[in-house]
């Protein structure tokens, strides 16, 4: 039988130089979870800030990295060319398709409009039931809290149902971010018909 591939967490985090250390000492502080789990991880493809001190951290710990930057984006991000694999696609759009393709679950930092419109996309797509992976906020200090409160508002007003709004873990430590990542696989592997399990094992086998 083929053996897996260790799972895959996509992270969205920020390319800004002028976010506050706490926040480049988070990214590391995931980097170094994500590679104690032996988990693959796949982010933005940058080198600098919050990317660039997630990754470092997943390799330091000898993890595999694998970077996914738009052409456009390779010198402005300063692409990080130590990653184990970096992709370069042609456009924003086929950057984030790679990186939902290349995921098991989904975890967003806190970040400027880049990260939040990836967020916004995994979440609205698991909505729609486009894909069952786990979406996970780790926002320690609340930069998000003004996001929430617009879903709320959306929300009362009939414009997002509540089950939209329920669709994210929202988490504040590391440990209960990717504790949340973990929960997500499990409840979808129980969503799962014995069957089609079966029959995956099967294909799996030479």
């Amino acid at each position: 039988m083929r053996r897996r591939p260790p799972p895959a967490l996509c992270v969205f985090c920020a390319s800004s130089d002028r976010v506050d250390p706490r926040y480049l000492r988070l990214a590391a502080d995931v980097g170094r979870a994500v590679a104690r789990r032996g988990w693959t991880l796949v982010s933005g493809g940058g080198s600098v800030s919050c990317m660039g001190e997630l990754a470092r951290a997943a390799r330091a710990g000898s993890t595999r990295t694998v970077g996914i930057v738009p052409r456009a984006l390779v010198d402005l991000e300063v692409a990080d060319h130590d990653a184990d694999e970096l992709v370069v696609t042609d456009d924003m759009r086929a950057r984030k398709g790679e990186m939902d393709r290349r995921s098991d679950a989904f975890l967003a930092l806190p970040g400027g409009l880049g990260t939040l419109e990836e967020l916004l996309e995994m979440w609205v797509a698991r909505t729609l039931g486009l894909h069952a992976k786990p979406v996970v906020v780790l926002d320690p200090d609340g930069v998000y809290a003004p996001l929430r409160e617009q879903i709320d508002h959306l929300v009362a007003e009939g414009f997002v149902r509540a089950q939209a709004r329920d669709v994210p873990h929202w988490t504040t430590g590391v440990q209960e971010a990717l504790a949340a990542v973990e929960s997500g696989w499990a409840e979808a592997i129980e969503r799962v018909p014995v069957a089609s399990v079966a029959e995956e094992m099967l294909e799996a086998e030479p």
